[in-house]
């Protein structure tokens, strides 16, 4: 598809004009048949064609000459005589309301209750829009470009012309009382400018919105992801920022996931460059290592002309790369790739990824060795050619194009990426299920002791209280980090800073004792009591508390949780910095 079905009208629409335009015609050819005859009755009255049509006509404005004396009139006359100033009263009714439509739809913007709110003129923007329509959301679109009357019909959803940055236009937007907000200009900046925006005109709200902040370069969206986790602690909007190449790869393996192949490792080629390699490469090790340890063993070779520089990047920020799977880095360009041998052996999937998605996409259609060599299918990503996907990957009646034995596959990445489920899975949502799954592998390996049913069960089946606690866990990683004296960044290879592990050793009961209180306030919120033996009905649980008066088992719990913070910040690409010996204060602005 190039676009989700959001877009389409609904079919009510049609079929009310459709009845409006039948009631027009059959008022019209009554009242022409009846005029005929009623003129006929009168000989005394000479008349013509043009007469007739003319007197037709005056129905529609309530009136007409033939009325002026006394009846009998014909039964058709007498209908249409009615029907007509009903179908001019609708015309006028419609026409009012096209006339009124931006300012009706101004007034139910501004009006609008649980929304979501979409900021932005970029293809994107508008995409997002038609997918979050389409899954049954309300949505209100603010952007600098006025909507046509036509765009109106077509996307039922709300529109609000104007800055996205101004606090005025997101008001009228209903921002106030927004769910979630996604900023989505082609500016950074500006994206930027509209989460300041959000934040201040939702500091008074119970339940604030989330907002998610598009950001163009993913080594900046990187940065930015990081000081948001230090900071995190201290404001309690909601916020993360997105790469759409990070959604785009993480959708992949959710709709096409990796065929893993019997008594043999299963084989994957990344060819190329481009921005969506890294991501690709990251999200294919992640999606492998959920499979578990009983999968065949992966094996990915990275051909480009920088493949072994990338690949030293890539291994030295994501540590986790080397253990998931077996990567191979081979510095040959596309050209060299068909006649080096490489292709020989077969792969499971092939991925074709270049700057140019043209020149990728020319290279697969002109390379049968790359449809020869795989098992799978070859994948070629794309953002501004998604008509074309739609040609090659519509439904058995719309095929255009042949998709080589299903071997070719156009995977358009802005489309993919346009998944609110997947955008809401943000570096909290990431990080708390990294450290629910550590829970798991560790009350599931050998000699381990189970912990309670409803917690061991996977991320997408946990109750959502629990899911809650785990959030809770990483949005105090801030007040950790303060009391630390450290800050997150993004890994620049290396074994880490040893200062900062150190300085978790050194305060490690200090950290423990804390992250225990923060539990308990959080449980204690959640209505849970102190009580042995635990029992999840009534809410009652045997470690709630004094630190002072838990058993030493239940207190090296605590100190493991707090030891794996650098593993859980590692595996999304972070590592801690240790900036002092002390522990900083927190600096306030004015009026905080």
């Amino acid at each position: 598809m190039t676009e989700p079905g959001a877009g389409s009208s609904r079919p009510t629409g049609w079929w009310l004009r459709a009845v409006f335009a039948v009631v027009g015609v059959v008022a019209f050819v009554l009242g022409y048949l009846g005029f005929e005859r009623l003129l006929l009755d009168r000989p005394e009255t000479a008349h013509d064609l043009t007469d007739v049509i003319y007197y037709d006509l005056q129905l529609f404005v309530l009136g007409a000459e033939p009325f002026q004396e006394a009846g009998p009139y014909p039964w058709q006359l007498q209908v249409a005589r009615f029907v007509a100033p009903l179908f001019t009263l609708l015309a006028v009714a419609e026409a009012g309301r096209l006339l009124l439509a931006a300012e009706i739809r101004r007034i139910r913007a501004r009006r609008a209750r649980e929304h979501v709110l979409v900021c932005g003129d970029s293809q994107f923007a508008r995409m997002l829009a038609d997918r979050l329509f389409a899954d049954g959301e309300r949505v209100v679109v603010v952007r600098s470009v006025p909507f046509g009357p036509l765009e109106y019909r077509q996307r039922r959803y709300l529109g609000v012309v104007g800055d996205p940055t101004s606090p005025e236009v997101l008001r009228g937007a209903g921002l106030p009382r927004a769910n979630t907000i996604y900023a989505c200009t082609d500016d950074d900046d500006r994206n930027h400018a509209v989460a300041n925006t959000a934040s201040r005109l939702i500091q008074d709200r119970r339940q604030p919105p989330r907002v998610y902040v598009q950001v163009r370069d993913p080594e900046m969206c990187l940065s930015l992801q990081a000081r948001r986790l230090g900071a995190a602690g201290s404001s309690r909007l909601r916020l993360d920022y997105f790469h759409v190449d990070d959604v785009a790869a993480r959708a992949l393996h959710r709709h096409h996931p990796l065929p893993a192949a019997p008594a043999r490792p299963t084989r994957v080629l990344i060819a190329g460059g481009g921005a969506f390699r890294r991501a690709l490469l990251v999200e294919t090790a992640r999606h492998w290592r959920t499979r578990g340890a009983a999968t065949a063993p992966l094996r990915v070779d990275l051909v480009a002309s920088d493949a072994g520089t990338e690949l030293a990047l890539a291994a030295s920020r994501y540590p986790f790369l080397s253990t998931a799977c077996d990567v191979v880095a081979h510095d040959l360009d596309l050209d060299g790739l068909a006649g080096s041998g490489h292709l020989d052996d077969g792969y499971d999937r092939i991925y074709i990824c270049t700057p140019d998605e043209r020149v990728g996409l020319q290279f697969v259609l002109d390379t049968p060795a790359l449809w020869q060599a795989a098992r799978g299918e070859v994948f070629v990503p794309v953002y501004r050619q998604a008509a074309l996907a739609a040609a090659f990957h519509g439904d058995s009646r719309h095929d255009l194009l042949d998709e080589v034995h299903g071997k070719l596959r156009l995977y358009p990445v802005l489309t993919r990426a346009c998944d609110a489920r997947l955008i809401a899975e943000d570096l909290t949502e990431r990080l708390a299920r990294q450290i629910h799954d550590r829970y798991l592998r560790a009350h599931r390996g050998p000699g381990a002791r189970p912990g309670p049913a409803a917690a061991m069960v996977d991320w997408a089946r946990l109750p959502e209280s629990l899911r809650r606690a785990n959030r809770a866990h990483v949005q105090d990683i801030a007040a950790k980090l303060l009391n630390l004296g450290c800050v997150v960044a993004p890994r620049r290879g290396g074994a880490g800073d040893a200062s900062a592990e150190q300085a978790i050793e050194d305060r490690i009961d200090v950290l423990a004792r804390l992250e225990h209180e923060r539990w308990c306030r959080e449980r204690a919120g959640e209505g849970w009591a102190y009580g042995e033996p635990r029992d999840d009905t009534r809410r009652r649980h045997p470690a709630l508390r004094p630190w002072d008066e838990l058993t030493p088992d239940v207190q090296e719990k605590n100190r493991q949780e707090i030891r794996a913070l650098p593993d859980v910040l590692s595996d999304s690409g972070f590592e801690l910095i240790r900036l002092s010996a002390t522990v900083p204060t927190q600096s306030r602005g004015p009026g905080r």
